[in-house]
C-alpha cells in the first residue's frame, strides 16, 4: 500500500489543489467519509462542508460547496461547485456574510427565499469557522 494519496480539488474555474496527502476527510452527502491510501473505488456526492486533509502532522482544510468526490486507491478527485482554502477566506468578510444571511432569514418571505437564506447562512458559517480556525492556527 502506498504511503500517500494524491488529492486534487477542481472547481469550474481552476485546479485549486494537487497534493500528495496522508489522509482525506470529505463531507459526503450521507455523512463524512475518510480516505487513506489503498482505499477502494467509489463515487460520492458532496454537501456543503469542510474538506480536511493531512500531510504528516499538519491538518489543512477548505470549504467545499457541493460537488462530487471520486476515490481510487491512489487518488481522490474532488470536483466542487465552489472550494476555498482556509487561508484564502477573509474572516471579517465571512462574519459579515453570516450577519447578512441571519438578517435575510429573520426577514422571512416566500419558502424559496427562506430556503435560499438558510443555505446562505450554512455556507457563511462554514467559511467563517474554517477561516477563524486557520487564523488561530497560523498565530499559534
Amino acid at each position: 500500500m502506498p504511503g500517500t494519496i494524491l488529492l486534487e480539488v477542481v472547481t469550474p474555474e481552476k485546479l485549486l489543489l494537487s497534493q500528495q496527502v496522508d489522509e482525506v476527510i470529505a463531507p459526503g452527502s450521507e455523512g463524512e467519509f475518510g480516505v487513506l491510501p489503498g482505499h477502494c473505488h467509489f463515487l460520492s456526492t458532496l454537501r456543503i462542508g469542510e474538506l480536511r486533509y493531512r500531510i504528516g502532522d499538519q491538518t489543512h482544510s477548505m470549504a467545499v460547496l457541493w460537488g462530487f468526490a471520486e476515490v481510487t486507491p491512489t487518488k481522490v478527485t474532488v470536483m466542487a461547485e465552489v472550494a476555498e482554502k482556509a487561508e484564502d477566506i477573509d474572516v471579517e468578510r465571512a462574519a459579515a456574510k453570516v450577519a447578512e444571511a441571519e438578517r435575510r432569514l429573520q426577514a422571512g418571505g416566500l419558502p424559496s427565499e427562506v430556503k435560499e437564506a438558510q443555505i446562505s447562512l450554512e455556507k457563511a458559517r462554514l467559511r467563517k469557522k474554517i477561516a477563524e480556525r486557520a487564523r488561530k492556527t497560523s498565530h499559534a
